[in-house]
């Protein structure tokens, strides 16, 4: 597929993935969420991918779902509505089940389902003039993008609740402080910081990244039993890959472990 409103690349181990319509603020039409779609299902099954960069062109990380196109949709806008979750909570689907660890670079302002991909992300870097607010209610509509799933766990049922009904806007120190982003930086600082970290991770054991956060997905709403049955079986399946033999061996040989992704 020859994407129009993403940005898409894969080097060295590292895929970056690029909203692209600035102009439109990033926001979520039927196409983006096509696109997105596509290159998450690629991602999925690329095993030269070790990590994945979510980034924004523009100001504005994204502004949430297209409204502007919503309205001209008229009495067909629940179909169409349909559609474009339909797409993108595909993309987000493909995200969860990849092994490579999903970063959010996040320079602007994120509404809407724009905040549902923030939560969605496994790490999240935002600059000094980030914002996050969830806006659905503000047009009547209520969240969707995974946020029901991810949004709680990041801030907690409370809070999530009150950036639901309320649509308030959270600066980026306040986004820090509530667990929705890892770490805020300068705004000239943000790419340098996301390459690092990407860089880092790109040369981790992606197959333990990928059943960690499935691992701790799961766990966050089981009971202890299942939770203790569960980590008992991905360690066992983890430490048959050649990345824990590496990783065993580096430790005793008190030196670097050099990770394949395997």
């Amino acid at each position: 597929m020859a994407y129009s409103t993403i940005r898409f690349s894969v080097a060295e181990g590292i895929a970056r993935l690029q909203l692209d319509r600035p102009g439109a603020a990033n926001a979520i039409n039927g196409a983006l969420a096509s696109e997105l779609f596509d290159a998450a299902t690629r991602l999925r099954w690329d095993n030269s991918v070790r990590v994945v960069l979510l980034t924004a062109a523009g100001k504005v990380f994204c502004g949430g779902g297209d409204i502007g196109e919503f309205g001209a949709w008229g009495e067909d806008l629940p179909e169409q509505v349909a559609r474009v979750t339909h797409d993108l909570h595909g993309a987000l689907t493909a995200f969860a089940a990849m092994d490579a660890p999903l970063v959010a670079a996040v320079g602007g302002s994120a509404g809407g389902a724009g905040l549902s991909l923030v939560a969605a992300a496994d790490l999240v870097v935002a600059s000094t003039r980030a914002k996050f607010t969830m806006a659905y209610t503000g047009v009547g509509l209520t969240p969707d993008a995974g946020s029901s799933f991810y949004l709680a766990r990041a801030v907690g049922l409370r809070r999530a609740t009150e950036l639901v009904l309320t649509n308030r806007v959270l600066s980026a120190s306040e986004a820090e402080a509530w667990g929705l982003v890892n770490r805020v930086v300068d705004e000239d600082a943000l790419e340098s910081t996301c390459e690092e970290l990407v860089a880092s991770l790109a040369s981790g054991p992606t197959r333990a990244y990928g059943a960690a956060r499935r691992v701790l997905a799961r766990g966050a709403s089981s009971d202890l039993a299942a939770a203790l049955a569960l980590e008992s079986e991905t360690i066992a399946a983890t430490a048959s890959t050649t990345d824990a033999r590496e990783g065993v061996s580096a430790f005793v040989q008190r030196r670097p472990p050099r990770f394949e992704g395997r």
